[in-house]
């Protein structure tokens, strides 16, 4: 049975993709998003940091939604530690994602390190659309590399020509990021409970964004989803619970009459 199963996973051209079609759609994401890294790169020069600091985090901590998340907050004026606790809450999604493309990918042990730097939003996205094995870490490694290479590109040239820009809120590039987040997200919300999970982490984030510290609002955000499964943890146990008083049959206590 185990060999049955391994076999299905590596399975190769039966019901699978091209090589060059996958590929060629891990290249359109990998071009279509590291492009935004010029966003970032004006961005964190616009809220203070250097260019090598700049650099620094896109060679490091690679992952978009959480570098945006981090320089946004500072940019407003927040606590360092506070708008890195924003950015490291972000980023905890990454470490789930990884649970999952381990077994997809079955890669080397000694690989995984390093693989382990390409797992992000864009990578799992594509990786899990694949049918196979093979073309799994086709689309792993085609996107991560692609992104990884032209996001810091384009961050360097970003804040390099940080100056030539001028004012960055007047252009509105700190919410390219956060717009390429939501855009790859919004396709992954299909059932009802994911969808009320994502409406109250926005509602969260932006009602409170007045009102809390910059970088806050978005750890206040978080409590959206263990909000959201203990609601629908308590709904479904009350329908269970009515489902079950409506299978139990009705016991009347009917007492004959005595003959008179």
């Amino acid at each position: 049975m185990a060999e049955q199963t391994a076999l299905a996973d590596i399975r190769p051209e039966d019901g699978g993709k091209a090589d060059s079609a996958v590929v060629r759609d891990a290249l359109g994401v990998g071009v279509a998003v590291g492009l935004s890294g010029f966003a970032f790169g004006v961005t964190s020069a616009g809220s203070g940091l250097t260019l090598m600091q700049t650099c620094a985090l896109s060679l490091l901590v690679f992952t978009g939604a959480s570098q945006f998340a981090l320089v946004g907050a500072l940019a407003a004026g927040g606590n360092p530690l506070t708008a890195a606790a924003g950015a490291f809450f972000l980023g905890v999604r990454n470490a789930f994602y990884g649970l999952r493309l381990s077994q997809l990918l079955a890669l080397p042990r000694a690989v995984r390190p390093f693989a382990a730097q390409w797992v992000i939003d864009e990578t799992t996205a594509v990786a899990l659309a694949q049918p196979t094995r093979r073309s799994t870490r086709i689309g792993f490694a085609v996107t991560g590399l692609s992104l990884y290479v032209l996001w810091n590109l384009t961050t360097f040239l970003g804040a390099l020509g940080a100056d030539a820009i001028g004012d960055t809120d007047a252009w509105g590039l700190d919410a390219a990021g956060p717009a390429v987040f939501l855009a790859l997200l919004a396709p992954m919300l299909k059932t009802g409970t994911e969808r009320a999970v994502a409406g109250l982490a926005v509602l969260l984030g932006l009602g409170l964004l007045p009102v809390l510290p910059a970088g806050v609002p978005v750890l206040v955000a978080a409590l959206a989803a263990p909000a959201v499964l203990f609601l629908e943890g308590r709904r479904r146990g009350t329908a269970r619970n009515d489902a079950h008083n409506s299978d139990v049959p009705a016991h009347h206590n009917d007492v004959p009459e005595e003959d008179s």
